[in-house]
């Protein structure tokens, strides 16, 4: 797969999807429904998962183009500002005259574990029309990777255009929601987490007895690899019929927000750059692992240099 991509010529990681700005409280403990609590440590971050993947692929020095959609508001004006900053291409991030920038309401505890609410605003708005648009970042893509926070119709779009194009497809199938089968024949990773892989296989994964099941039915629906995010364990796959776990580095987590997504865009960095699939994982995991220790979601991820040997 790897050598696909190298022998193409080819390292530009196209991303399709979301852009949001985050709204983050702490507080000791998840409300309970009509409870009022007192939080603290309020902060605003830029986020959406396909933002938040596309800085985490930057950071550690892939060649990024950014497809999605922001309102034509502040928070709009600041996310184009902020990727641009990060050395991101924008020539596909549209702006929508008829919805505000998507938002999310993210609370976290203690323990590292949160909650989040999303209005999706301008990321509903994400068109095939804008895909085809932007016809000239997928002939440039080594590869395009995606998530479920835009219309399936759009990644849909996304994927057949990629394949015609050559490009190795990665989807984050996140939120879980079922996928149809026209999207799936198009991808040739995905990356779920046990919650995602659950609902999407119908295989009830709880122990590590259930993940081959869960994995072979995923790519029973037309999907080439599979690799299975485990948190704090680290992640799993499925090599020439047998299981292979990479574990994450033992951290002390304070915020688990974006961890999932640095570690897809850190894998998909590490497979430009040659690494193979176990490789790559191992490079997410790193990156994710650092990115617990520290509050928001991109301001968490990590540069090159704190990860790499």
């Amino acid at each position: 797969m790897t050598n696909m991509l190298i022998t193409k010529g080819k390292n530009k990681i196209v991303v399709v999807g979301s852009a949001n700005m985050d709204m983050v409280i702490s507080a000791s403990h998840f409300p309970h429904p009509g409870e009022t609590l007192t939080g603290y440590g309020f902060m605003t971050n830029h986020g959406g998962k396909g933002a938040n993947q596309a800085v985490a692929a930057a950071r550690l020095g892939a060649d990024v183009s950014f497809i999605g959609k922001v309102g034509n508001d502040s928070f709009g004006q600041s996310t184009i500002e902020m990727l641009r900053n990060e050395g991101i291409d924008v020539s596909g991030l549209t702006v929508a005259e008829d919805a505000p920038t998507g938002v999310a309401i993210i609370t976290t505890v203690p323990s590292g574990e949160n909650t989040i609410i999303i209005e999706p605003g301008a990321n509903a708005k994400l068109t095939t029309e804008d895909i085809t648009q932007a016809k000239d970042l997928f002939a440039q893509a080594a590869i395009v990777l995606m998530q479920l926070e835009t219309p399936i119709p759009t990644l849909i779009k996304a994927a057949e255009m990629a394949k015609q194009q050559g490009a190795y497809v990665v989807l984050n199938p996140a939120p879980a929601a079922p996928l149809p089968a026209e999207l799936l024949q198009n991808v040739d990773l995905l990356i779920p987490n046990e919650t995602e892989a659950a609902t999407i296989s119908g295989i009830e994964v709880s122990t590590d007895e259930d993940f081959p099941a869960a994995m072979e039915r995923l790519q029973a629906l037309g999907v080439q690899d599979v690799i299975v995010t485990l948190g704090s364990k680290g992640a799993c796959t499925t090599i020439d019929g047998k299981m292979v776990t990479v574990p994450s580095r033992k951290v002390d987590a304070v915020d688990t927000t974006a961890a999932g997504d640095t570690f897809c865009g850190a894998l998909c960095t590490a497979l430009t750059q040659g690494k193979t699939l176990p490789e790559a994982m191992h490079y997410g995991c790193k990156a994710a692992a650092v990115s617990v220790t520290r509050r928001g979601a991109q301001m968490s991820m990590p540069y090159k240099e704190e990860i790499e040997d």
